[in-house]
């Protein structure tokens, strides 16, 4: 064997080599995305192509309610991760919190938008500049309403009604459905 052998073999055996410490902290990494994948609500977890058995253990995870019993699970689903490319679940739960973070942003301008309404009359041009097809009348009847709510101390109902109708402006519809938590 030539000396020139022995060292590719060598050079061979380092590329490959992976230090015990490395091999924890990718396990330890996979076991926090499967953390993740419990966090998720079922639908978003449907959107993800999960192997049947890493899906499975992912809704037995959502069942435990021991604190043992659901570590050993957690390890469980590391474990699977290891079979499983992490790269596109990555990539797609960023992607979802982007999503969520855009979302809060328009939520957070929106009620700011109430707020100045609700404080001062000079906003109220602001909101016809920015959306022409709003029904005004309804929108200063809302105003109104939303401001006697409040020096009466009584519960925000014009309030929210406002947000549902800015909301609707800005998303260039109606809104369906009954998303008061949404806006909280």
């Amino acid at each position: 064997m030539s000396p020139n052998t022995f060292t590719q073999e060598e050079d061979a055996e380092e590329a490959e080599f992976v230090s015990k410490t490395r091999r924890k902290k990718d396990m330890h990494a996979l076991q926090e995305l499967g953390e993740e994948l419990v966090a998720l609500n079922k639908d978003r977890l449907a959107q993800l192509d999960l192997p049947e058995s890493l899906l499975d253990a992912v809704k037995e995870a959502k069942r435990i309610t021991k604190f043992g019993a659901l570590s050993r699970q957690m390890q469980y689903i590391g474990k699977l991760m290891r079979d499983v490319d992490p790269e596109p679940i990555r990539v797609k739960l960023a992607e979802w919190a982007g999503q969520s973070k855009e979302l809060n942003a328009k939520f957070h301008r929106l009620e700011n938008l109430r707020e100045r309404l609700l404080e001062n009359d000079g906003a109220f041009s602001e909101v016809v500049e920015q959306f022409p097809q709003a029904d005004l009348q309804r929108l200063r009847t809302l105003i109104r309403n939303a401001r006697q709510e409040k020096i009466a101390n009584k519960p925000p109902k014009s309030s929210r009604a406002l947000f549902k109708e800015l909301r609707a402006l800005q998303d260039g519809g109606e809104v369906e459905g009954d998303d008061e938590e949404a806006e909280e």
